[in-house]
This record gives structure tokens, C-alpha cells and sequence, in this order.
């Protein structure tokens, strides 16, 4: 089988505009944002699903939300975290990841 996209982003195979990485994921720059600020929190180990991850990948990934946030200046005036999980909900690549995105209102979800 053919490693995803993010696998092969991860491992260094394809480029991308990185903004942070830990032993458990790394973070970079959405190629198609849909935010001024679109970041994807992405783990190392490929998992599909949240509920796959195991607790210490989790918490490291929402932990690091927040620096994130900070780095790219959407801290204090507000960002959005949404996991998309299933093609009904909008997940394109079969490798679970957390989008961060901020830099302008986003308005009510429903």
C-alpha cells in the first residue's frame, strides 16, 4: 500500500510550510486555507480516526493548539479546532488531523 499524503509529508518526501513539531505530530500550513490562519496539527503515527489516538498523542496535539495559535498570532483574538471524521464530514485524506484556523470571525457554526 502506498503511504498517504501526510505520511510521506511527515517523513520528509513532500514539502511543506511547518510551523511547529513534537514527538507526536507535526503541524504545518493548509495548501488549500479556508482561514486567514489553516493549520493542519497532523500525528506521526497514522491513525484514520480520532478515537485511534492514543491519550498522550491527544492531549499533545490540543496542548500544542495553543502554541500554534500563539506562534501565528490568533491566540488572543480567537481560533477554531475541528477534527473532520468520515467522508460525510468532509475528511479527504484517511490520516486523522486537527485543523486550526483563525485570523478572521468565523461566525456561528449552525
Amino acid at each position: 500500500m502506498d503511504k498517504c499524503l501526510f505520511c510521506q509529508i511527515i517523513e520528509g518526501n513532500l514539502p511543506c510550510e511547518k510551523v511547529l513539531e513534537t514527538s507526536h505530530y507535526m503541524a504545518f500550513k493548509d495548501i488549500h486555507p479556508k482561514a486567514p490562519v489553516h493549520v493542519l496539527i497532523v500525528p506521526k503515527r497514522h491513525v484514520e480516526r480520532p478515537e485511534e489516538l492514543r491519550a498522550e498523542e491527544l492531549h499533545d496535539m490540543f496542548l500544542g493548539s495553543e502554541e500554534i495559535a500563539q506562534i501565528l498570532g490568533v491566540k488572543e483574538t480567537g481560533y477554531r479546532l475541528i477534527f473532520n471524521v468520515g467522508k460525510h464530514a468532509g475528511q479527504e485524506i484517511d490520516h486523522v488531523h486537527l485543523h486550526l484556523l483563525g485570523g478572521a470571525p468565523s461566525g456561528r457554526m449552525f
